[in-house]
């Protein structure tokens, strides 16, 4: 195999064509490990005492049923969050994505960002309203999209999604 010398022309259109995940990434936001053993815990420790409840004093049958759905239903949210906070959010000039590259919005697209004190927005976190709606989406611990609202935040540190929103003001402030 010999040596391969490229123009700087030929690197800028290898460059081009690699795609957006190249693009300069402005804030990322993730959860820290501490929060994630808490959280999944506290999760599964609902499950396990939810079953302890149902087996070890039953109630009427219809109530015992009702306990196991809730207790699987705590292990699966507690797997379902797990998984979903190894990501990580990027905000880029272009687009707010996570880290697998999973595009959670376009910057044109987005009409406002809230993180007021009253505002329907996850712990740690922002809501973001875009000007589409798009389908149902829900990571727990990390981002959810119901319609034309975007939940940024959970099990994130404040001051990371803080300068994430602020960034994300700016760039809106910047385009009018």
């Amino acid at each position: 195999m010999g040596v391969v010398f490229y123009t700087p022309n030929q690197l800028e259109q290898a460059g081009n064509q690699e795609g957006d995940m190249q693009e300069e990434v402005l804030a990322s936001i993730e959860a820290s490990s501490a929060r994630r053993w808490t959280g999944v815990g506290m999760l599964a420790t609902v499950g396990v005492l939810v079953i302890y409840v149902a087996l070890a004093s039953p109630p009427e049958l219809g109530w015992q049923v009702f306990l196991f759905v809730v207790g699987i239903g705590a292990f699966w949210l507690s797997y379902h969050m797990w998984h979903s906070t190894q990501d990580r959010i990027e905000l880029t000039q272009s687009e707010l994505r996570t880290s697998s590259g999973q595009v959670i919005c376009k910057i044109e697209e987005v009409e406002t960002v809230d993180r007021g004190v009253f505002a329907f927005k996850p712990s740690n976190g922002f809501i973001i309203k875009t000007h589409t709606p798009r389908s149902f989406d829900w990571f727990p611990g990390l981002w959810w999209r119901v319609g034309r609202r975007i939940g940024i935040g959970g099990m994130t540190a404040a001051a990371e999604t803080k300068f994430m929103s602020e960034i994300l003001s700016v760039m809106l402030a910047e385009r009018g």
